[in-house]
């Protein structure tokens, strides 16, 4: 039951954070590019290598925190369907090069952030 409510809570505040930063992205760069889903993808991105790299290598904590962080928060946290349905809307209403830049971007800034969360948890762990 308790990973239950670990996930509860990490997911409250995935969602909250999740709408907190994708507005304050998007009112201050516009909306002609999904600037908000875009800076989502990648901190989550970084949080998920970061997470499970770190939470691997310290077996002495509780595995709760496996379900609070990426599990609970990442997985309320990423837009990973918002961010397709974006790319979607956009091959839609014909802007094709658009469509490409971002789901380019958006996969190798995304396996970049990974890696980078992970070599940081390797570094301080």
């Amino acid at each position: 039951m308790q990973k239950y409510l670990f996930i509860a809570v990490g997911g409250s505040l995935g969602s909250i954070a999740r709408y907190w930063v994708g507005s304050t992205i998007s009112g201050r760069f516009g909306a002609k590019f999904p600037y908000g889903t875009f800076v989502i993808n990648i901190s989550a991105c970084i949080i998920i290598g970061f997470a499970l790299t770190f939470l691997g290598k310290r077996a002495d904590l509780n595995p709760a925190w496996r379900f609070l962080i990426p599990v609970g928060f990442v997985g309320a946290y990423s837009t990973f369907s918002t961010y397709e349905w974006e790319t979607l809307s956009s091959l839609r209403t014909g802007a094709f090069a658009l469509a490409a830049l971002y789901a380019f971007i958006s996969l190798f800034l995304g396996l970049a952030a990974v890696w980078c969360g992970s070599i940081l948890a390797e570094v301080i762990s």
